[in-house]
C-alpha cells in the first residue's frame, strides 16, 4: 500500500534517482503536505471541461507500454463523481490494443496537455470497459460529434498532479485560431476595398 499518492509514480527505483540526483529532499516536503490530490478539485474539472483530446496510457500484462491519442469535444472526458471519470470510446481502427491491455492490466494513466496555455496535468488509476450500457452511452455522447460511440471507458483515479510548463511549445486548435483568422481576413478585405478605391481615383 502506498505510504503517499504520490508513491504510485515515486516508487522506490525513482526515490533512490532523485536522491542521487538531489531532488528528494524537496519531494520528501512536498509528501509531508500530502502531495497530489487523489479525487476530482473544481480546478481539475474546470480544467478537464475545455479539453478536447488526452493521452491514454495503457500496458499489457508483461508491462509493454502503449499510448493512444483521445479526441472529441471540449470537455468530452467528464467526471463522473470525485473519484470517476468517463468517455465514450469511439470507433477506430479496430485494432483494440487498449481494450486488449485493460482487460488483462487495469492499470491506466492519463495525460492532458493545453498547449495553448502551456499546462499539463497527469493521473494516474485504473480504468475499466463498459460495454452495451446505453444509459451510460448516452450520457457521456454528444450528438454534435461524428464519432459513433462503441462503448464507454471509466477511469478510477488514484493520483494525479500539475506539470510544471517548462518546453510547451505554443499550440492552438483550430477553434481558438479562426476568430483571429476571421479577423485578418477581414482587414485584408478592408485593405484591398481601399486599395481598390485609390487605383481607379482618377489623378488630379
Amino acid at each position: 500500500m502506498n505510504l503517499y499518492p504520490s508513491d504510485v509514480a515515486f516508487t522506490p527505483a525513482v526515490k533512490a534517482i532523485q536522491s542521487e540526483k538531489g531532488s528528494r529532499a524537496s519531494y520528501a516536503r512536498m509528501e509531508e503536505r500530502n502531495g497530489w490530490e487523489t479525487s476530482v478539485t473544481p480546478e481539475l474539472e474546470a480544467f478537464l471541461g475545455q479539453q478536447d483530446m488526452f493521452y491514454l496510457g495503457t500496458a499489457n500484462s508483461e508491462g509493454q507500454p502503449y499510448i493512444q491519442y483521445r479526441g472529441g469535444t471540449p470537455g468530452f472526458l467528464k467526471v463522473m463523481d470525485k473519484k470517476t471519470l468517463g468517455f465514450a470510446d469511439f470507433g477506430g481502427n479496430r485494432q483494440f490494443i487498449s481494450l486488449g491491455n485493460l482487460s488483462e492490466n487495469p492499470k491506466a494513466f492519463i495525460f492532458l496537455m493545453d498547449y495553448a496555455r502551456s499546462r499539463r496535468i497527469k493521473l494516474w488509476g485504473t480504468a475499466r470497459v463498459v460495454e452495451g450500457d446505453s444509459v451510460l452511452e448516452a450520457k457521456l455522447s454528444d450528438p454534435s460529434y461524428p464519432g459513433k460511440v462503441e462503448r464507454v471507458i471509466l477511469f478510477d483515479v488514484e493520483a494525479w498532479d500539475v506539470n510544471c510548463p517548462q518546453h510547451i511549445h505554443k499550440r492552438f486548435t483550430q477553434q481558438q485560431i479562426a476568430p483571429v483568422v476571421k479577423q485578418l481576413q477581414s482587414r485584408i478585405a478592408e485593405l484591398e476595398s481601399e486599395l481598390k478605391a485609390l487605383k481607379t481615383t482618377p489623378e488630379t
